[in-house]
């Protein structure tokens, strides 16, 4: 049998070889369920987030990117956990599952108190295991300011020294004010982060669209 060719090794180790930062970006939703979440706004979050990862552009851009997605629940302190965990997008069978996997997820926690500062600590710690990515982000959703925990600033620090950017979807109420959004972009979100308003429930799923594809598509601040 002949030798293999010089070439042809090298060939053969650059097919083999681990892709280095084949992921793009690392994306972490970190979503409400804390007491002021009803049973259906809990389902609009289920559905809204199902439906925004089905959206074409969306996809195309995580398949190609290849983006590792993970969801975490989060209400008071001491009631963080992740629900679906690191999934790195290779190919379109792998987002239509964890798509389906979110459309089915189970609520974690009724009746808790809202503690975004907490929550913020346990994305962290769950960002620190997820692939390799370029971009490491949070995606912080809720429709209330703090009411018990720590306080989010501590963890913005963190994340900022981590090299993780920390975004915000606020939910609103009926009226004109703003104190989700004001308090996400003061108090929560990094300097390199933005913030979105989704003014109710029924908003939120068309509001995750847009921050999702602005989150993937790179465009921050």
């Amino acid at each position: 049998m002949a030798p293999v060719s010089v070439v042809s090794i090298a060939l053969l180790a650059a097919l083999c070889a681990p892709r280095l930062h084949a992921c793009e970006t690392a994306l972490l939703l970190a979503m409400d369920v804390s007491n002021s979440i009803d049973p259906s706004e809990y389902a609009i979050q289920t559905e809204g987030l199902a439906l925004a990862l089905a959206d074409p552009e969306i996809a195309a851009i995580m398949v190609d990117d290849r983006v590792a997605l993970a969801v975490l629940q989060w209400s008071g302190p001491g009631h963080q956990v992740l629900t679906l965990g690191w999934t790195e997008i290779a190919e379109p069978a792998d987002l239509a599952g964890f798509a389906a996997a979110a459309g089915a997820m189970e609520r974690a926690f009724v009746l808790s108190d809202t503690a975004p500062g907490a929550a913020l600590g346990a994305a962290l710690d769950a960002i620190e295991r997820a692939p390799p990515c370029k971009r490491r982000v949070i995606d912080v959703s809720g429709d209330g300011t703090p009411n018990s925990g720590p306080p989010a600033s501590a963890a913005r620090v963190r994340a900022e020294r981590m090299g993780v950017t920390i975004n915000g979807l606020a939910i609103e109420g009926p009226g004109s004010g703003l104190p989700v959004s004001n308090y996400y972009r003061q108090v929560l979100i990094t300097r390199d982060g933005f913030v979105m308003t989704a003014r109710s429930h029924r908003a939120y799923a068309e509001t995750l669209r847009r921050k999702i594809l602005r989150e993937i598509a790179q465009i921050l601040g």
